[in-house]
């Protein structure tokens, strides 16, 4: 895995020297990216986002978003059309990084609270919510909305796929066999069950979909900015 962690590291690295070229944003999204690449290894090795990485990661996107802000235009909206106010740049920008991290981790907790009342189980745990004030607070709004609609489908076609072939595959089936035996239900429904609890590292799937929010989506979120202002 190290050389492979390496190699993307490396690529990723110059993928935002070729997007934002030696600029301020450039050292942002590095920094970014690092944060990313750490928690997403993490998260698909031990099912973990560490508290140390995240939190300290949302401090760094409030102090890099005073300088290159997301630019989504969401904290120049409700200054101007709430309050009759434009704020400073740079504290534009920290109030674009608050919200975006506000929106991300309230809309993934309001979908980790639906699930479990729908299904009565824990679906995420908090460490994805921590994860998304932190890519928030360095996306903005609009990209934190992005990358959870984004990340949510990559996880869920790829969740569908390993739970199909764990079920071809015959995962669990001595132990289907003997619950089956002792009138649990049908040996093929317990394996399904079986299968269905696998649980898939959604940050690994969150941290893959910001990136490609950075490098796909850059371009218009810098441009945009200067229209509204």
């Amino acid at each position: 895995m190290y050389p492979l962690v390496e190699l993307a590291t490396g690529l990723l690295f110059v993928a935002c020297y070729v997007e934002f070229g030696i600029s301020q944003a450039t050292v942002k999204w590095l920094f970014f990216t690092c944060l990313i690449i750490i928690l997403t290894v993490t998260d698909l090795r031990v099912r973990l986002l560490p508290d140390v990485i995240t939190w300290p990661g949302f401090a760094a996107g409030l102090v890099f978003s005073a300088v290159v802000p997301p630019n989504d235009g969401s904290a120049f909206l409700l200054s101007v059309r709430l309050f009759h106010w434009l704020p400073p740049e740079r504290l534009l920008g920290v109030i674009e990084a608050l919200l975006g991290a506000a929106f991300g981790s309230l809309m993934l907790l309001g979908a980790a609270t639906l699930y479990k009342l729908v299904r009565g189980r824990e679906g995420m745990g908090m460490g994805d919510v921590k994860m998304m004030v932190m890519v928030g607070a360095f996306l903005g709004v609009r990209n934190a909305f992005l990358t959870i609609l984004l990340g949510t489908l990559l996880g869920s076609i790829l969740g569908v796929a390993v739970i199909a072939t764990m079920y071809a595959r015959g995962t669990g089936r001595r132990l289907a066999e003997r619950a089956s035996r002792r009138g649990l239900g049908t040996a093929k429904q317990i394996r399904w069950v079986i299968a269905s609890k696998y649980h898939l590292p959604l940050g690994t799937f969150l941290g893959i979909a910001a990136l490609i929010i950075v490098f796909v989506f850059s371009s218009f979120s810098i441009d945009l900015a200067p229209g509204l202002r």
